[in-house]
């Protein structure tokens, strides 16, 4: 099942994006997660592919690729498939920020909320412009 969420985030879609794409910043946002080791990055210093252990012992990696013309990165499981999720955000500008929309297949309600809820309370406390 697909879940799809937004949120307004009061930071311009460039500061969005560059703080949501930085696998090194996930540990300080995404709720649950102990620990994000970057596999492999592409030429513009973008993960490729990240190893995931969560909280409640999950462990699995993800694949991602960008569309930096049209704000959005996506995600799908490589090793772990069974525990991990695949999805999309896309950041567009709209007055008074930018509008985060989050899409992913999910087993648990509330899981996009609860993303883009966290990544909007990290983005209200840097000083990311």
């Amino acid at each position: 099942m697909t879940k799809t969420a937004s949120v307004l985030v009061p930071r311009t879609p460039e500061a969005c994006w560059t703080q949501f794409t930085d696998a090194t910043l996930l540990t300080g946002w995404v709720p649950g997660l102990r620990k994000a080791d970057v596999i492999g990055r592409n030429a513009d210093g973008t993960a490729v592919e990240v190893s995931f252990e969560f909280d409640r012992s999950l462990i699995y990696s993800l694949v991602y690729t960008y569309d930096r013309a049209a704000m959005e990165v996506r995600w799908e499981p490589r090793v772990g498939r069974r525990d991990a999720v695949r999805g999309s955000a896309r950041f567009h500008p709209e007055d008074g920020g930018t509008r985060v929309v989050c899409t992913l297949d999910e087993r648990t309600e509330g899981e996009a909320v609860a993303l883009l809820a966290a990544f909007a309370r990290w983005m209200s406390e840097t000083r990311a412009t």
